[in-house]
C-alpha cells in the first residue's frame, strides 16, 4: 500500500485569524492550542483549511462559552466533509446535481466571466439579457457571451436582474477592507434590560430561544441550522414566489421548521411582525436595501423590537464600506465572489482558464462567523442587556482568504472517509443522507435533528 502523503501543519494565521474574532466579539481567546496534527483536507493555493478551522473554532468556542465548556481544535474531517456537504447528500440513495448548466466560467471576447443561475429565476434573468430564448442552455449562453465585452455582458446581466460578473485579477482593495472591517461586526446599539436566559441543558444551551430565519442558499441556512442544533426554535420563512431547491434545503435545514410567507402582502406583514414580536434572534441574507425598502433592516428592527439580535449576511458588505456604492443592492454568491475578488486566478490550474476553491468556503465561512457573533450577542444579552447587530459579509471573508499566506501549487491531503459522519433520516418515504456537523464541545450535540419538507410548516412558533 502506498503511504499517505504527509499532511502539511497549519500556518499561524489560523490562530490569528481565531483570535482577532475572538477579540472583536469581546471574549477571551481560549486555549492556546498547539497546532492540531493535520489541516483540514481542503486543499487550494490559498489556505482554505486555515480559514475553515478557524471559522468553525469560532463558532464551538462561542457555544462553548454558553456553558463555560473549553473547547479543543474540531475534528478537521469533520470541518472538510461540512464544507464539502452537498457531494455527500443522497435523497433516495442518488447523488444531487449541484450546479446548473448555465452556471460557471465563461469566455467574453476580452476575457472571463463566472455566472450563477442555480435558480430558474436567475436563468431567465441571463436569457433576458442576452436575448436568449427561452429553451437556451449553455452553448447558447457561451456563444452570446464569447461574443462581447466583459464589461458589457456584466453590465447587461446586472440590468436584467442576472448575476454574472468579471473574473478579475487579486483586488487591491482586499488589504484595506482587512485593515477597517471586522471579520464578525458585533455592536450593541439600545439600553434595553438584561434577558437573562431559563435554564437549559449543556447539550441544548439555546432551548427557549426564538430564531427567525429569513435566510437562503448556504451561509445564511447554515447559521441558523448551528442554532438549532443548540436547541434553538428556528422558522425558516420564504416567500411562496421564490422556490427553493430541495437538496440545499434538506442539506441546511436540520432542526428547523420551514414556511411560507408573502412578506409584500398587508397580511403577510402582520405576521412576520407577530413573530418579530416574540423572537430573540432574526437572521437575515437578503439585500441589504431590499431589507430597507421593506422597513426590515437592522436598525429599524431593533428600534420597533428592543432586546432582538439581528444578524445579517451580505455578499458584498455594505455600502458603508467605500470600497463599492453599490455593494448593499448587489446579488451575490461565493463562487461570484471568488471570481471578482481574484481568488478564481490564484486558484487557476494553467494561469489560461479560472479555477475555484476545493469547497464554497466563503460561503461556509461566513455561516460559522455569523453563529459565532450571535451565540456571542445571545450571551452578552443575558449579561449587559441590549439589542445586538451582527455583520458578516462573504467578501469580508474573501479579504481575510486573500492575507493568508499561500502555497505554491495545492498540497496533497488524504480526503476523509465520509461514512462515520453521515446521517440518515427518513422523510415521509424520503430516504435523505447528508453530513453531520461540525460544530462541537464537550456534552454537546453531535448529530442534527433531521430536516423537515420545504415550505410545509404553519408560520408559528412550535411552542
Amino acid at each position: 500500500m502506498t503511504p499517505a502523503p504527509p499532511q502539511p501543519t497549519p500556518s499561524h494565521s489560523a490562530q490569528d485569524m481565531l483570535a482577532r474574532v475572538r477579540r472583536d466579539l469581546g471574549a477571551d481567546a481560549g486555549p492556546s492550542d498547539p497546532p492540531p496534527a493535520h489541516v483540514v483536507p481542503l486543499p487550494a493555493r490559498t489556505r482554505v483549511d486555515a480559514l475553515a478551522w478557524a471559522s468553525v473554532t469560532a463558532a464551538a468556542r462561542a457555544a462553548g462559552d454558553l456553558v463555560g465548556a473549553t473547547v479543543a481544535s474540531p475534528d478537521p474531517a469533520r470541518i472538510a466533509l461540512a464544507f464539502t456537504s452537498e457531494r455527500h447528500v443522497r435523497i433516495d440513495d442518488r447523488a444531487v446535481s449541484v450546479w446548473a448548466e448555465m452556471s460557471g466560467f465563461f469566455r467574453t471576447r476580452d476575457g472571463w466571466v463566472r455566472t450563477h443561475a442555480n435558480y430558474a429565476h436567475h436563468a431567465e434573468a441571463l436569457r433576458r439579457a442576452f436575448g436568449l430564448p427561452a429553451t437556451a442552455g449553455r452553448a447558447e449562453l457561451a456563444d452570446a457571451l464569447g461574443e462581447l465585452a466583459t464589461d458589457v455582458a456584466e453590465s447587461a446581466a446586472d440590468v436584467a436582474g442576472g448575476l454574472c460578473v468579471a473574473v478579475r485579477a487579486e483586488d487591491p482593495h482586499s488589504d484595506e477592507i482587512r485593515r477597517r472591517d471586522p471579520l464578525v461586526s458585533l455592536r450593541r446599539v439600545t439600553d434595553s434590560p438584561r434577558l437573562p436566559a431559563p435554564p437549559a441543558p449543556v447539550g441544548a444551551p439555546l432551548r427557549g430561544i426564538r430564531v427567525l430565519d429569513l435566510t437562503r442558499v448556504i451561509a445564511g441556512p447554515i447559521a441558523a441550522r448551528t442554532l438549532a442544533l443548540l436547541g434553538a426554535d428556528v422558522l425558516r420563512i420564504d416567500p411562496p414566489f421564490l422556490p427553493e431547491t430541495e437538496w440545499v434545503h434538506l442539506d441546511t435545514g436540520h432542526g428547523k421548521r420551514s414556511a411560507l410567507l408573502d412578506m409584500r402582502s398587508t397580511s403577510g406583514r402582520g405576521t412576520l411582525e407577530r413573530l418579530l414580536a416574540s423572537a430573540d434572534v432574526v437572521v437575515t441574507g437578503y439585500r441589504a436595501r431590499s431589507l430597507e425598502r421593506l422597513g426590515w433592516d437592522p436598525p429599524a428592527l431593533v428600534a420597533r423590537h428592543p432586546g432582538l439580535v439581528v444578524a445579517r449576511l451580505t455578499a458584498w458588505g455594505t455600502d458603508e464600506s467605500g470600497v463599492d456604492d453599490r455593494a448593499a443592492d448587489r446579488r451575490g454568491f461565493d463562487s461570484l465572489v471568488q471570481a471578482a475578488s481574484g481568488i478564481a486566478w490564484i486558484e487557476s490550474a494553467d494561469g489560461d482558464t479560472p479555477g475555484a476553491l476545493p469547497a464554497q468556503a466563503l460561503d461556509h465561512s461566513a455561516a460559522y462567523l455569523l453563529a459565532a457573533g450571535t451565540l456571542t450577542a445571545l450571551r452578552r444579552r443575558r449579561t449587559e442587556g441590549g439589542a445586538w447587530i451582527v455583520e458578516v459579509s462573504l467578501r469580508r471573508v474573501a479579504a481575510e482568504l486573500l492575507g493568508m499566506p499561500r502555497e505554491p501549487v495545492p498540497p496533497e491531503v488524504s480526503a476523509p472517509d465520509p461514512a462515520p459522519h453521515l446521517q440518515r433520516f427518513d422523510l415521509d418515504g424520503m430516504s435523505v443522507t447528508t453530513v453531520g456537523p461540525a460544530v462541537s464541545y464537550p456534552g454537546g450535540p453531535d448529530r442534527f435533528a433531521s430536516p423537515r419538507r420545504w415550505g410545509r410548516d404553519a408560520p408559528e412558533w412550535s411552542s
